[in-house]
């Protein structure tokens, strides 16, 4: 296993998330590393180096706000289903 340091730039194979290690622990024989990018550990066995040209430097808080920021309220999920005409998904014929 090759050694990892912080600011390394890595790739996780499954999701092909890519970031920059922040932290590298090991537990239960396994190395965890940190990725600043989603702000999880990642099981360093499915890391590998990645390119410059895939990282995308935005932080998990970020990513976090914007996603945030376009979620509907409970009360305009209510207020939409109060307004739904239904009477267009009436079944028609039948006996």
């Amino acid at each position: 296993m090759i050694t990892l340091q912080a600011g390394d730039l890595l790739k996780y194979v499954p999701t092909a998330t890519v970031g920059k290690v922040q932290d590298v622990k090991e537990e239960n024989g396994k190395t965890w590393v940190k990725l600043d990018f989603t702000g999880l550990y990642y099981d360093a066995s499915y890391l590998i180096p990645a390119d410059q040209s895939e990282y995308i430097e935005v932080s998990y808080k970020e990513r976090k706000t914007v996603y945030e920021g376009s979620m509907k309220s409970i009360d305009d999920v209510k207020k939409e289903s109060e307004e739904v005409d239904i009477s267009e998904f009436m079944p028609s014929g039948g006996g």
